[in-house]
């Protein structure tokens, strides 16, 4: 028992040892807080430490809101970098808005700041475009095209046109709103809209600004992240004639058609011919029967007493005149099977 003292004092020389560490291992932040009127306690400090919570980012964020009149505790500080969000970009994002009067709460940064986390966007540039309105162009660089959307008036005449929109963001609706592609894919589909209604193409070249307001009174920034603040004709250009090349094509198809059908009947009047043809063989054929049995009966007259050498005489001379006659006319004189 003579030894407890003596461990006493030891265990409690260690302890005080062990928080003079402590205390000057957080000293530096804990002073930096206090003079920059943003104070953090030591406790504070530690109890950031064993979360794995880089207190010193917490510290410095924490004095940045504060000389900027932004009173953020650390334990949203804290929450935030837990949910995986950047504190800083968070906090300058509230300095911007703040500075240029804009309304935005600690809550609904944090939440944009999260909906950026996975893309090139923030929350920074959030606020930065809907203090400053960003130009988008429509269509993009990446759609191809030449960069130019193609319409066709309600006369065949196409026209090529870009067009620049000027847009800030909602931040009310950033969150759920609609991204870029939206704005330029609506904005495309009204300049199609506009241009397919008008009667003429010159109507268009002469007034560009009605496919802009044409534009805008569809709500195309409905349901997005932006608001439109103008739509601006950069440049149109007149195409090909699509209407004239449409009829052109037309009429290639129906005069392939119509061939199609001549030929149809060409062949169906083929077909009759020969069907016809065949008709007629199978006639000559019955004729040249028939004319086969004469002989026979003439013989047959003759054995019976019908037919007399005179007759026979007379009916060979007309045979002969018949065959004299068609090889004048020059026809092929018949076969006469009284020959």
């Amino acid at each position: 028992m003579e030894f407890l003292p003596i461990i006493l004092i030891g265990g409690a020389v260690v302890l005080g040892i062990i928080f003079l560490l402590i205390v000057a291992k957080f000293f530096n932040l804990w002073l930096r807080a206090r003079v920059s009127n943003a104070p953090v306690s030591i406790p504070t400090l530690i109890a950031m430490w064993l979360r794995g919570v880089p207190n010193a980012l917490i510290v410095d964020t924490r004095i940045t809101a504060g000389k900027a009149g932004i009173n953020i505790s650390t334990d949203l500080l804290e929450a935030h970098y837990l949910a995986g969000g950047n504190v800083t970009h968070v906090v300058l994002a509230l300095i911007a808005a703040a500075k240029a009067g804009m309304n935005l709460d600690f809550n609904r940064a944090c939440a944009i700041d999260l909906a950026c986390k996975g893309t090139s966007k923030t929350v920074i540039e959030a606020v930065r475009t809907s203090i400053n309105p960003k130009v988008i162009d429509c269509p993009s660089a990446e759609m191809g095209k030449g960069g130019k959307i193609d319409a066709v008036a309600r006369d065949g005449i196409s026209l090529r046109v870009r067009a620049r929109v000027t847009v800030r963001t909602n931040l009310d609706r950033f969150i759920g709103g609609a991204t870029e592609e939206t704005v330029i894919a609506r904005v495309g589909e009204g300049i199609v809209t506009s241009i397919g209604s008008a009667l003429s193409y010159k109507n268009v070249l002469e007034n560009p600004d009605g496919i802009s307001k044409v534009v805008l009174q569809k709500g195309v920034d409905t349901g997005t992240a932006f608001e439109i603040i103008s739509i601006d004709i950069a440049d149109i250009d007149v195409g090909e004639n699509v209407g004239a090349k449409l009829q052109a094509d037309q009429a290639e198809t129906d005069k392939k058609i119509a061939q199609a059908n001549a030929e149809v009947r060409r062949a169906a009047a083929v077909a009759v011919e020969q069907e016809m043809s065949a008709r007629t063989q199978e006639m000559r054929a019955k004729v040249v029967e028939a004319e086969s049995e004469i002989p026979m009966a003439i013989a047959e007259a003759f054995r019976n007493g019908n037919l007399g050498i005179m007759d026979y005489a007379r009916y060979r001379n007309i045979s002969a005149d018949t065959d004299m006659r068609e090889s004048i006319a020059g026809e092929n004189p018949g076969a006469n099977p009284g020959h």
